[in-house]
């Protein structure tokens, strides 16, 4: 089973899409399985973060900009503006994919992760995620 959702992202930082992703596995009625949840971008990611402490990912996104920063004068491309080529490198560094074990029909999370849409442009985007159900 597949399904191609579209999140609007409001701009650089991370959404949580934990309970579509789970609503959906929920949907597929697959008892123990793997959920692929694949992002269709260059400059936006996914990750598997602390969902309990908002800090966290905060923290995340102050060393992303002091590590990956925008305008570098060391870029080439820049056709999209600034954050053009740091959002690609930050989506390299955070990844563009995830595998969650589905358990007892659910996502077999840890007690403190969540599953988050990181959006490395500053400006709003809408992005395409695909999640792939699959029974074992």
């Amino acid at each position: 089973m597949q399904h191609t959702v579209t999140f609007e992202a409001t701009g650089r930082g991370t959404r949580d899409i934990t309970r579509e992703v789970g609503a959906m596995v929920r949907d597929a009625g697959i008892d123990t399985g793997i959920a692929h949840i694949f992002i269709k971008h260059t400059s936006a990611s996914l990750m598997i973060c602390e969902n309990a402490d908002p800090d966290v990912r905060g923290d995340v996104e102050r060393w992303l900009t002091a590590t990956v920063i925008d305008g570098d004068l060391m870029y080439e491309h820049d056709m999209e503006g600034p954050d053009d080529m740091s959002g690609h490198i930050r989506s390299i560094l955070t990844g563009m994919d995830l595998t969650v074990p589905i358990t007892d029909g659910r996502l077999n999370l840890g007690t403190w992760q969540g599953i988050y849409l990181y959006e490395h442009r500053t400006s709003p985007h809408s992005r395409q995620v695909v999640i792939t159900l699959r029974s074992v």
